[in-house]
């Protein structure tokens, strides 16, 4: 980490590249004060949270494309254009990136907020995204030119054999599950860093939306919160499910509503056998600590 104005900035040590991911696509990243980076490890409520702070910058406007608006900057298949566009936006810009942060290039000119979610709820939802893609999904990722390692390929039939090897691999076929929660973690108390719980914005999306509004120094309009928050629902969000997929839901069977598939919980709990849970909070506890071990697996405050 860099020491400026006496905090310990993180310094990027290193690049990822795989099938999805390119993190050299944030070196030339030019940032602007007020930059909004999303992050998450995946599936924890990244299309949530884009929605979520459209609708704070854009005052509950029911038109915003957040696909269009707030790109996946690392995704190594993203047109050039999408990217080089966010230099004409005229409104405070919101991007996604799914990089632990030793692989992100980190701005102390930007906010962050990263979102959390126990691992196996991740999984579940991961699972399904996994499992619905189509033939587009796969000649994207695995034939554009500059693939890193080896491709993506359909999953397991057996849900529990996917969790099971996604666990023992760690986050096999996609990238490292621990680095990443662990990375955020280690940083969750520097001033430009908010850490939120899917399950606290469950509970209540009314004032986790105030919260992140608060964060972002931005005011609240009292007579279009109803609205903001109307937009934020799970059912809103599935209806315009259109809106906020990539690609409009193309690259998944069954489009968009696939993609923003269920948003519950514990779904895993029917099927993991108590083995697989006791070994997964211990490694949970190995790779966090307790009090991380904790939050990820339900929320508060990250202490």
């Amino acid at each position: 980490m860099s020491n400026v104005s006496g905090i310990a900035w993180p310094v990027k040590t290193r690049e990822i590249h795989n099938h999805h991911m390119n993190s050299t696509a944030w070196n030339e990243f030019k940032f602007r004060d007020d930059d909004i980076v999303i992050t998450t490890y995946a599936k924890s409520g990244t299309t949530w949270m884009q929605q979520i702070i459209a609708q704070l910058i854009f005052k509950g406007d029911d038109s915003i494309d957040v696909s269009a608006l707030s790109p996946w900057i690392d995704l190594r298949v993203m047109p050039p254009e999408a990217i080089a566009g966010l230099e004409h936006l005229k409104h405070r810009r919101f991007i996604k990136t799914h990089l632990p942060v030793d692989a992100l290039v980190f701005s102390p000119r930007a906010k962050y907020i990263y979102v959390g979610r126990d691992g196996r709820d991740m999984l579940w939802s991961l699972y399904n995204h996994h499992a619905n893609a189509n033939e587009y999904f796969y000649d994207a990722l695995n034939n554009t030119p500059g693939r890193v390692g080896p491709p993506i390929e359909p999953p397991d039939a057996s849900i529990l054999n996917y969790y099971r090897r996604w666990f023992a691999e760690d986050g096999f076929p996609f990238w490292p599950l621990w680095e990443n929660l662990r990375s955020w973690w280690a940083v969750r108390n520097l001033p430009n860093v908010k850490l939120v719980h899917f399950n606290d914005l469950k509970a209540d999306l009314a004032g986790g939306i105030r919260d992140i509004a608060a964060f972002l120094d931005i005011a609240i309009d009292e007579k279009t919160f109803p609205a903001i928050v109307e937009h934020c629902s799970f059912d809103y969000m599935k209806s315009h499910a259109g809106q906020m997929a990539p690609l409009g839901g193309a690259l998944w069977n069954g489009g968009a509503t696939t993609f923003i598939n269920k948003g519950t919980n514990d779904r895993w709990r029917d099927t993991l056998t108590p083995d697989d849970i006791a070994a997964y909070d211990a490694k949970a506890v190995a790779e966090l600590g307790e009090d991380g071990a904790a939050w990820f697996a339900g929320g508060g405050v990250a202490r």
